[in-house]
């Protein structure tokens, strides 16, 4: 991975996202569908069928308190969710609604679901200038907020990071648990 060349440009915020792409393969590679699912604790948010062949996330729009323990499943529908509707902002599309976006369920379906909406992300960042990057935007914030393009985009690379991490340290407790016999 080249290291930028211009340090304060979409460059630096494009090389940021596939650093931690990166990271995210190596969980990536190893999910098993059985990860997806995985509840390590009572309180978990997780996806469910709905009887129709397709999934439902628990959610709440108040956030409750304590917050939920979501399962990689869920953790890969509202990476999905987010990422889906930060990239229609860059394609100066119609944010997509969070109950449309369809989860396609555990293991290979959702790996590749995840991969083909970076290739989405990363077209849209790769077709953006310098100049888009001062271009106001509403989502994740209020239309009024005065956050910029370039605030979308290191928002989603926090995001990114945070789901990453969470995704894998769920998948190193499961594995860590079925070699301890748990």
């Amino acid at each position: 991975m080249n290291a930028p060349t211009n340090p304060g440009s979409r460059e630096l915020l494009r090389w940021q996202s596939d650093l931690t792409w990166s990271l995210f393969e190596y969980h990536l590679e190893r999910l098993e569908a059985e990860d997806f699912l995985w509840e390590p604790v009572a309180h978990c948010w997780t996806l469910r069928p709905d009887g129709a062949g397709g999934w439902v996330p628990d959610w709440a729009d108040t956030e409750p308190d304590p917050v939920p323990l979501p399962t990689i499943g869920w953790l890969s529908w509202h990476l999905g969710w987010w990422l889906g509707v930060a990239t229609d902002q860059l394609r100066g599309r119609t944010p997509r609604e969070r109950a449309d976006v369809r989860w396609p369920g555990p293991g290979e379906p959702a790996v590749a679901w995840l991969r083909g909406l970076r290739e989405e992300w990363t077209a849209a960042v790769d077709a953006l200038t310098d100049a888009d990057l001062a271009r106001p935007v509403a989502f994740p914030w209020p239309p009024d907020s005065g956050h910029t393009v370039a605030h979308l985009l290191a928002w989603a690379e926090a995001e990114l990071m945070k789901n990453v991490a969470e995704m894998g340290q769920l998948r190193l407790l499961r594995v860590a648990g079925q070699r301890n016999g748990g």
